[in-house]
């Protein structure tokens, strides 16, 4: 059986290939997200992708997952720092979910330090680059598959 999960980006991350490379990396948005279907095929899980740099519009992503995905991994970009109304729709998802960040927030500013969804999302990974979506998949497909939320 094959489950469905929604990677959610946030603002910028439509631009990776030409953000700061030192820390983002090379790979665009398009090479990301093509790694992401390779690696969720393996695993048999159907994935689908959206991202926006409006923050109503993810609010509104977040709440349609809710019925259609059973799994999420979510990289919020600058509103893990700031929105409160998606800390208030992930908080409802009560489903496996993955707070995803490319850089390591805790060795850049200061204000990136504290995520307001990490406390509502199911585990968290950081640091790792865009191989961290490659973990996430697999972790998500892991928790799906253990009952874990």
């Amino acid at each position: 059986m094959e489950n469905n999960i929604i990677i959610i980006n946030g603002p910028n991350i439509n631009l990776l290939g030409d953000r700061d490379k030192s820390i983002y990396g090379s790979e665009t948005y398009k090479d990301l997200l093509d790694r992401c279907k390779s690696e969720a095929n393996k695993n048999k899980l159907n994935v689908d992708f959206y991202q926006s740099n409006v923050e109503g519009e993810l609010v509104n992503k977040i709440q349609e997952a809710r019925k259609n995905y059973d799994g999420m991994i979510i990289n919020a970009a600058a509103f893990s720092h700031t929105s409160v109304a998606i800390r208030d729709a992930l908080s409802l998802f009560n489903k496996p979910s993955i707070e995803l960040h490319i850089s390591n927030i805790y060795k850049r500013e200061e204000f990136r330090h504290k995520s307001l969804i990490s406390d509502v999302v199911t585990g968290i990974i950081c640091g790792l680059g865009t191989s961290g979506y490659i973990l996430a998949i697999n972790s998500i497909y892991e928790m799906i598959n253990n009952g874990n939320k």
